[in-house]
């Protein structure tokens, strides 16, 4: 398995860091005007902005717990793995839906939040089997 899922390592080291590093550059307020999304004074957006804290705290939580199971060899690492690859999909999809449903498509907003949706794809269907059973049938 390792060999197979190296590159989803890297993208997912990379981003449940960006996860923390994201909720610490807000919460100390140091978005820029210039980088923020739509309406990011409005307490309505603020609460929504917030509100993804904990399933992108705990996508990162298990991402980064379950690649140093990996590095140690536990061999029920990729369950975890699974779990934070579908957190970190999840997550993205709700960004998506919701600037979707605002007509709002600022390309600083949705390419982030694409990639938060997609790149954990191909992992999680190699995780749970998915891809050896469709090539098999």
């Amino acid at each position: 398995m390792a060999g197979e899922i190296a590159v989803t390592k890297r993208l997912m080291l990379l981003t449940d860091v960006g996860f923390l590093v994201y909720f610490s550059v807000t919460g100390l307020g140091l978005v820029p005007a210039a980088w923020a999304f739509a309406d990011y004074t409005n307490p309505l957006m603020v609460a929504w902005n917030w509100s993804f804290l904990w399933i992108d705290l705990l996508a990162s939580a298990t991402g980064l717990l379950s690649l140093h199971l990996l590095r140690r060899g536990v061999r029920d690492a990729g369950q975890l793995m699974l779990v934070s690859l579908v957190l970190t999909s999840a997550s993205g999809l709700m960004a998506v839906a919701f600037w979707t449903l605002r007509g709002d498509f600022s390309l600083a907003w949705w390419i982030p939040n694409l990639y938060l949706l997609l790149f954990p794809l191909p992992a999680i269907l190699r995780l749970t089997g998915l891809t050896r059973r469709i090539y098999r049938d």
